[in-house]
């Protein structure tokens, strides 16, 4: 895992998301009031209006050679209902507001809880914790508490949601600690 690792790959989506306007719904559904189409997929939508049907797949043939040459150069990006999912997953801990663009058409799912394995921990000078994940994520203790045992690789955690906004960590089988993800 890079040094940028999940953090920047999740704002790295939210920012590349931000051009995309639909990633699951049929191409009918009206976009939600605070979020703006794409102007190549809104070319294509507004290629059924055209009554002459040669002109109008005139249209959708242009139309979707643009939106394919835009999502192969990566202007846009199209994300399936699973892709986004994976994605609010990997976001665990992290407020972006950008997020709600993966949760267009459905309502998403609450995640309360995030289990994993340590990919390494350190003590850090102030006496607290950094133990960072496989999946990349990394989580500091903000907390006082006594981590009885030192956490190592290859141990299962659990992060869950806690009130106003905290999570806190179980090493193991020890006492939870509260953290906070920083990346």
């Amino acid at each position: 895992m890079t040094v940028f690792g999940v953090r920047a790959r999740v704002l790295a989506a939210g920012v590349l998301i931000a051009s995309l306007s639909a990633s699951a719904p049929p191409l009918a559904a009206a976009p939600a009031p605070d979020q703006e189409r794409a102007k190549e997929l809104q070319q294509l939508i507004d290629c059924k209006k055209i009554a002459d049907p040669t002109q109008r797949l005139a249209c959708y043939d242009q139309a979707a050679s643009v939106l394919d040459q835009a999502e192969a150069k990566g202007d846009i990006v199209v994300v399936n209902r699973e892709q986004a999912r994976k994605v609010r997953r990997q976001a665990f801990g992290f407020t972006l507001p950008s997020m709600s663009l993966f949760s267009r058409g459905e309502k998403p799912e609450e995640i309360a809880t995030a289990e994993g394995k340590i990919a390494s921990a350190r003590k850090l000078l102030n006496g607290h914790w950094e133990v960072k994940l496989e999946d990349g994520a990394t989580w500091v203790q903000i907390d006082a508490s006594e981590i009885p045992l030192d956490p190592k690789p290859g141990q299962a955690v659990k992060i869950r949601k806690a009130s106003l906004g905290s999570y806190m960590m179980t090493v193991g089988n020890q006492r939870e600690v509260k953290v906070h993800r920083v990346e």
